[in-house]
């Protein structure tokens, strides 16, 4: 991986930690989603617009990305009405690249060193670390089941983006197409479960959700990117120093702690990715 991919994967994580943060301004995190959800398709259709129409059996990859992302949206979602950001985002991505390795070893030819490996390794105690205050400091378990499924939900869109993007051949065209599909899925689908009421919010609910999607287009596509110049797992496991960010976004921002553990966590985050350049 070139220097120039790190810096993008890690710019990317840092715009998935603001739109997740977004998310918990305003509205009920259900309702949040959904409206992010409604405001990616005219990102996503002016995106296609301007590219060239992708081959048919790209249409399959971009099918199963939008049900593996209903089920990252839904199970986020759930997860943020009964936890916080500080301990729902480093479970729920935290478990994601461990999956993705471990499943790359069988679905994937991508090389990936075993020093690479070992950093993945390092990432994955290191955002478990920052996990561990659910079982330590009285926090609701309820929170687990569902930051757990958006973590399988991850790990599954990682791997079916990555090679999904390959076979297309435009990552950015790619991805819009899945904003498209997943905007219309989400949206469809809550409305069906929850009613119309989940539609509702003002216009400043409105307007976070417009940039909450902004950055989590920006987000996914250069990491979509990435993964078509570099190994997936890789890529998977730096796009989780998005971790780092939330941490900082919840201290500075929200108020949140930081603890021992905390900054524990944030050093090992920190050592892991450094592995992964060595």
């Amino acid at each position: 991986m070139t220097l120039g991919v790190l810096l993008a994967v890690l710019g990317a994580a840092a715009l998935h930690a603001l739109w997740n943060a977004l998310i918990r301004v305003g509205t009920s995190r259900i309702g949040a989603m959904v409206i992010l959800s409604v405001m990616e398709i005219p990102i996503g259709l002016a995106v296609v617009v301007l590219r060239p129409l992708p081959p048919v059996d790209v249409v399959p990859w971009v099918l199963a990305a939008g049900v593996a992302h209903f089920g990252y949206k839904f199970f986020l979602a759930h997860a943020y009405e009964v936890g916080d950001l500080s301990r729902v985002y480093p479970i729920a991505r935290g478990a994601a690249p461990m999956i993705a390795a471990l499943a790359g070893l069988f679905l994937l030819a991508d090389a990936v060193r075993p020093i690479e490996y070992l950093g993945i390794a390092v990432l994955g105690l290191g955002i478990l670390t920052m996990a561990r205050g659910v079982f330590t400091d009285g926090e609701s378990r309820r929170l687990l089941p569902y930051a757990l499924g958006s973590a399988l939900a991850t790990a599954s869109y990682t791997l079916i983006d990555g090679m999904g993007a390959r076979v297309s051949g435009d990552a950015i065209a790619y991805v819009g197409w899945i904003y498209v599909v997943d905007g219309i899925l989400f949206a469809a689908g809550m409305v069906a479960l929850r009613g119309r009421g989940v539609l509702g919010g003002g216009a400043r609910a409105w307007a976070t959700g417009g940039a909450a999607s902004v950055a989590s287009y920006g987000a996914y596509a250069i990491s979509v990117w990435a993964m078509t110049v570099a190994p997936i797992a890789l890529v998977a496991a730096l796009r989780e120093t998005s971790i780092l960010f939330a941490v900082l976004i919840g201290w500075l921002v929200f108020g949140e702690r930081m603890t021992p553990n905390k900054a524990l966590a944030a050093a090992l985050i920190v050592g892991g990715v450094v592995l992964t350049r060595l």
